[in-house]
């Protein structure tokens, strides 16, 4: 006896609110406005949108992650200057400088620019390295590949470390 109460609120739960409804009001606005009205047959072509190489898309990815980590919303934010000045104690001439030297979270526009094109140097240099693995290539181009790649690095590496003890003087001392 248990399963009847069981299916009737199944049904109940499962049919649509119209067919229960009991309003007058409710099946003459159901039915007057849409009964006499048709959709527009319409003729629209879907635009045919192909996908974006993968070499489009790598440079993409690179572009950004390139402007992120040169700090370019920091550049729009604060509007630093592109390079600073510092007068020589000596001769009493100014002279340029390209790194803001003791504040780790402040940058010339340069400064930035030159540290993310390093890190940029140096991701596209494990790509190189990676590229050299490829079994699919001559030999010359895989020992091309990969002394690129390692030079990238280390040049990134390098100048990286040069960058941050420019900026920090006692920096890993």
């Amino acid at each position: 006896m248990r399963s009847k109460p069981e299916t009737q609120s199944l049904t109940a739960a499962t049919e649509p609110l119209s067919s229960t409804s009991m309003d007058p009001i409710f099946h003459l606005l159901r039915i007057l406005p849409f009964g006499f009205l048709r959709p527009p047959k319409l003729r629209l072509k879907l635009p045919n949108l192909t996908l974006p190489s993968p070499m489009t898309v790598y440079a993409l990815v690179l572009l950004t992650y390139f402007m992120v980590v040169s700090g370019i919303v920091y550049d729009v934010i604060v509007e630093p200057p592109g390079i600073g000045s510092t007068q020589d104690r000596a001769t009493g001439s100014v002279r340029p400088v390209v790194f803001l030297p003791g504040r780790v979270n402040g940058q010339y526009i340069v400064e930035g620019l030159s540290s993310g094109f390093m890190f940029v140097l140096g991701g596209v240099g494990v790509v190189l390295m990676d590229l050299a693995l490829d079994r699919n290539r001559a030999k010359s181009v895989k020992v091309s590949y990969a002394t690129a790649g390692i030079a990238s690095v280390v040049i990134a590496y390098v100048m990286s470390m040069l960058f941050i003890r420019i900026k920090i003087p006692a920096y890993l001392r």
